[in-house]
C-alpha cells in the first residue's frame, strides 16, 4: 500500500493525527465563520479585563477592597494565565488545538460564574485565578488555529491584524457594557455576562472550527509551569505589597529576591529540560527574539494606564462607571481602526518601523497623560488616550505576526503562547508597577500634608489607603477641615498618577529601542 502524503490524509477539513497538516480544504466561507468564532472568544477575554477596570471603584465600596486588593483582583488572573500559557500552548500542539480551545472556553465560563457570586475579596481573587486557567487554554489556541488556517504570509498578517483588532473591540465595549450593567445590576453581573457569550462560542467552535495538532510535540513541561507561576507570582507580590508593607521590609525584599531566584532556576531548567515549554532556540531568530520583549512593553504601558485612568475618571473627575466607560472609547476605537491597517504598514515599511512607530506613539501618549494636575479635566487626557490606542493598534498585531511567522507551523501553539505570555506578563507588571508607584506617592504625599494634624487612626488609614477613602472621610468631616482634605488628596493622587505614567513611558521607550535595533526590516516570507 502506498505511503500516505500530507494532502491525502486531510478529510472534511479536519487534520490528520499522522501529519499534523492544517485544514487546507476549508472553503472561504467556513474559514471566515471559524475565524469569527475564534475572535468572539478573544473578545470575551478582553471584554472581561476592561469591564473589570470600570468596576474597580465599585469593588472598593461594595467589598471594601483596598489598593493592593484591586491589583490582586486584576493580577491573580494574569499570574495564572501567564504562568500556564506556554504549557497550554504545548498541550494544544500535542492533543489538538480545537479541543484545548473549547476546554478553555468552558473553564473560563465556569470561573466567570464563580467570580460573579463571590462574597469576598479573597473569593473573587481565587475565582479570577480560575478564569486565568481558562484564558491560558483559550488564547494561544486561537492564534495557532488562525496561523494554520491562513498559511500565506500576507493573508496570515491580515487575519492576525483583525484578531488583534478584536482586542480593541473588547476595550471599546467593556467599559460601556460594564457601566450599563453596574447601573442596573449588582457588581457580579460584569463577570456573569461572559457565560452566555462563552456558551455561544462553544457551540460555534464545535460546528465550525477545524482541528490541528503537532503529533511530534513534546509532553507538557509541568516543572517549568510551576517554576514560572511561582517566580512571576512572587515578584508581583513584592511589587504589589511594597506600598503597604514598606519597600525596605524584610518580607518584600525577601519575597522579591526569591521570585528572581525562582525565575533564574526556570531559565536554567528550560535549557536542560528534554521537553522545555519555552523554546529558547526560537529567540535566536530576531523576528521572534526582539518582538517578545518589545510587545511586553506595549501592555506594560497600556494596562498600567487603563488601571489608573479609570480610577482618575471616577474618583477624581467624579464620573459614574458608565460615563467613565464612554470616555475610554477614544483609546478603544483607535485600536479598532488602526489594528487592521498595521498589515499595510508591515507590507510597506516592514515590522521594524511599524513596531517602533507604535511603541513611540504609546510613549508619547503616556507622556501627555503624565501632565495631569488637580485642575485637569477630561479634555486634558483624551489626546493621550488616542495616542495609546493608535500605538497599540500598530504594535500588537505586528508583534504577533512577527512571532508566529518566524517559527515552523507545527510550533505555532508554543510560539503564540510565548507571544501572549509576553503580553500578559507585561500587562501584569504594568498594573503592579504603575499601581504601586501611584499608591506609594499618594500615601507619602498625603501623610506629609497631614503631618501635625490630629486625625483619628481609622480615618488616617482610610485617607492614606485611597483617594476614594479620603473623599469618603472628607464628606463626613464638617466645616473647613473636610473641604481642605479634598484638594490635598486629589493633588497626591495626581502626583502618583504622573509618576506612574512617566515610568511607563520610559519602559515603552526601551521597547521602542529594542524594536529599532533588533527587529528585522522585513517580515518572514515577504
Amino acid at each position: 500500500m502506498p505511503r500516505k502524503t500530507a494532502e491525502n490524509v486531510i478529510t472534511e477539513g479536519r487534520v490528520s493525527a499522522v501529519t499534523g497538516a492544517g485544514p487546507s480544504g476549508l472553503t472561504a466561507r467556513v474559514r471566515a465563520a471559524a475565524f469569527a468564532v475564534l475572535c468572539v472568544a478573544v473578545l470575551i477575554v478582553n471584554l472581561d479585563n476592561t469591564i473589570l477596570n470600570v468596576a474597580l471603584p465599585t469593588l472598593v465600596r461594595e467589598l471594601g477592597a483596598g489598593p493592593s486588593d484591586l491589583q490582586w483582583i486584576v493580577d491573580a488572573y494574569v499570574i495564572v494565565f501567564a504562568g500556564l500559557l506556554l504549557t497550554a500552548g504545548s498541550l494544544a500542539d500535542r492533543v489538538g488545538r480545537k479541543r484545548t480551545f473549547m476546554a478553555g472556553l468552558a473553564v473560563f465560563a465556569a470561573g466567570s460564574a464563580w467570580a460573579a457570586f463571590s462574597g469576598s475579596v479573597t473569593m473573587l481573587i481565587a475565582a479570577r485565578a480560575g478564569m486565568g486557567v481558562g484564558g491560558a487554554l483559550l488564547i494561544p489556541s486561537t492564534l495557532s488555529i488562525i496561523s494554520d488556517m491562513y498559511r500565506v504570509p500576507g493573508e496570515r498578517q491580515r487575519a492576525i491584524s483583525l484578531w488583534a483588532a478584536t482586542t480593541g473591540v473588547g476595550v471599546a465595549l467593556g467599559p460601556i457594557l460594564g457601566g450599563l450593567l453596574l447601573a442596573h445590576f449588582w457588581w457580579g453581573s460584569v463577570f456573569l455576562v461572559n457565560v452566555p457569550i462563552a456558551v455561544a462560542g462553544l457551540i460555534g467552535a464545535a460546528l465550525l472550527v477545524p482541528d490541528s495538532r503537532n503529533p511530534s510535540a513534546s509532553a507538557p513541561d509541568l516543572v517549568g509551569a510551576c517554576l514560572s507561576i511561582a517566580g512571576i507570582g512572587l515578584v508581583l507580590w513584592a511589587i504589589i505589597e511594597g506600598p503597604s508593607q514598606g519597600w525596605s521590609s524584610v518580607a518584600v525584599l525577601g519575597v522579591g529576591a526569591s521570585g528572581i531566584v525562582v525565575l533564574v532556576f526556570f531559565a536554567v531548567w528550560e535549557r536542560v529540560s528534554a521537553h522545555p515549554m519555552l523554546q529558547l532556540g526560537f529567540f535566536r531568530n530576531r523576528a521572534f527574539g526582539a518582538a517578545i520583549p518589545a510587545v511586553a512593553t506595549v501592555n506594560f504601558g497600556l494596562y498600567g494606564a487603563l488601571f489608573v485612568m479609570t480610577q482618575f475618571l471616577q474618583f477624581s473627575l467624579g464620573y459614574s462607571p458608565l460615563a467613565a466607560g464612554v470616555r475610554v472609547l477614544p483609546a478603544a476605537v483607535t485600536i479598532v481602526v488602526i489594528a487592521p491597517l498595521s498589515a499595510v504598514g508591515v507590507r510597506l515599511v516592514g515590522p521594524k518601523v511599524t513596531m517602533a512607530a507604535g511603541l513611540g506613539i504609546i510613549a508619547a501618549g503616556l507622556g501627555l497623560v503624565s501632565g495631569v494636575t488637580v485642575s485637569t479635566g477630561y479634555d486634558g487626557i483624551v489626546a493621550g488616550m488616542v495616542l495609546l490606542g493608535a500605538g497599540a493598534g500598530l504594535a500588537l498585531p505586528t508583534s504577533s505576526g512577527s512571532v508566529v511567522g518566524s517559527v515552523p507551523r507545527e510550533h505555532a501553539g508554543v510560539a503564540s503562547a510565548t507571544n501572549t505570555t509576553a503580553i500578559q506578563v507585561g500587562g501584569a507588571l504594568g498594573v503592579a508597577v504603575v499601581g504601586s508607584l501611584l499608591s506609594t506617592r499618594y500615601g507619602d504625599n498625603v501623610t506629609a500634608a497631614l503631618a501635625g494634624q490630629h486625625v483619628p487612626a481609622a480615618a488616617l488609614g482610610a485617607i492614606r489607603g485611597s483617594l476614594d477613602g479620603a473623599l469618603a472621610v472628607a464628606a463626613r468631616v464638617p466645616g473647613s477641615e473636610g473641604a481642605l482634605l479634598v484638594p490635598v488628596a486629589r493633588r497626591a493622587f495626581a502626583s502618583g498618577l504622573d509618576l506612574g505614567m512617566v515610568v511607563a513611558a520610559g519602559v515603552v521607550a526601551v521597547g521602542c529601542l529594542i524594536a529599532l535595533i533588533w527587529l528585522p526590516r522585513r517580515a518572514n516570507g515577504s
